[in-house]
């Protein structure tokens, strides 16, 4: 799985992407707010380890999620 942070502009958040290993999008959340529903993802249990990974990540680079 990869995640990237994009940048928003004037009033429109800041947004997060998760995606697949064929970089096929799977989820698509504000970063301010992060996924309710992250057991689906096969990432329960591991909020606040992505809070902080969200908060340091730069904006526009595509990383392979690894928690």
């Amino acid at each position: 799985m990869y995640i990237i942070k994009v940048k928003g502009k004037a009033k429109i958040p800041d947004y997060i992407q998760l995606r697949d290993d064929k970089f096929v999008l799977i989820a698509y959340f504000r970063a301010d707010r992060p996924l309710d529903k992250l057991e689906k993802y096969g990432l329960a249990g591991k909020e606040e380890e992505l809070k902080a990974l969200i908060s340091q990540l730069p904006f526009g680079k595509l990383q392979k999620l690894e928690l």
